[in-house]
């Protein structure tokens, strides 16, 4: 038997996603919303103190990337990370033009890419795979996901090029980040150049496309 914890922020899709997922042969399925992931996968029921009943740890995690809060519940999963909490294998619902979402998943270490848009007919066969210790990408999602991947950017040269898209100027990046003006420079200019931009508006569209930032 394979348990899979689904995590989603809207009820009715939640029930929805688990009543198909709960059809498939050997598959447990049980919810949560972003405040219990936690404690589901600590091992520990809901309600805190001693009397708290242990519960099984589930063996693989899949949320959906277009539900809302979907990038906060990965930060939340990253969090619980080892050594932090008892992680386990984390899936994505998601479609190829989310490159955010999937930049995030990637960060997060995701090993299952499902595209939304895919047959149903063997969900549970991929969601024993990844409890078993293996991987699995759609076809649909595997460019996107190696676009994602294989970002060339420093988290700094990243961070710099986020603010100068949210409008920051050279100087309010440096207030921002505690750097000198000219570093900020100096990172904007790596990040024009490693992404093969002409510009710093044309870095910041190839990233944006990218889902960089």
């Amino acid at each position: 038997m394979t348990t899979v914890l689904l995590v989603h922020t809207v009820p009715l899709w939640r029930a929805s996603l688990a009543s198909l997922l709960g059809a498939g042969q050997g598959i447990d399925v049980t919810t949560a919303d972003r405040g219990t992931i936690r404690s589901a996968l600590a091992g520990i029921g809901p309600e805190a103190g001693p009397e708290a009943r242990p519960v099984p740890v589930p063996d693989v995690l899949l949320t959906d990337l277009d539900c809302p809060d979907a990038l906060d519940v990965l930060e939340e999963v990253r969090s619980l990370a080892e050594p932090h909490g008892r992680g386990c294998p984390l899936a994505v619902l998601t479609r190829s033009d989310r490159p955010r979402g999937l930049r995030r998943a990637y960060e997060a270490g995701a090993r299952g890419y499902i595209d939304k848009y895919r047959p149903v007919d063997d969900l549970s066969e991929v969601m024993h795979k990844l409890a078993d210790g293996g991987r699995h990408i759609d076809e649909s999602l595997a460019f996107s996901l190696l676009q994602v991947a294989d970002m060339p950017l420093s988290p700094r040269e990243l961070g710099v090029l986020a603010l100068a898209e949210g409008g920051e100027t050279v100087s309010g990046i440096a207030q921002r980040l505690h750097l000198t003006p000219g570093t900020v420079r100096n990172y904007l200019a790596a990040a024009i150049r490693k992404s093969g931009a002409r510009n710093r508006v044309d870095a910041i569209r190839r990233a944006k496309e990218a889902g960089w930032i």
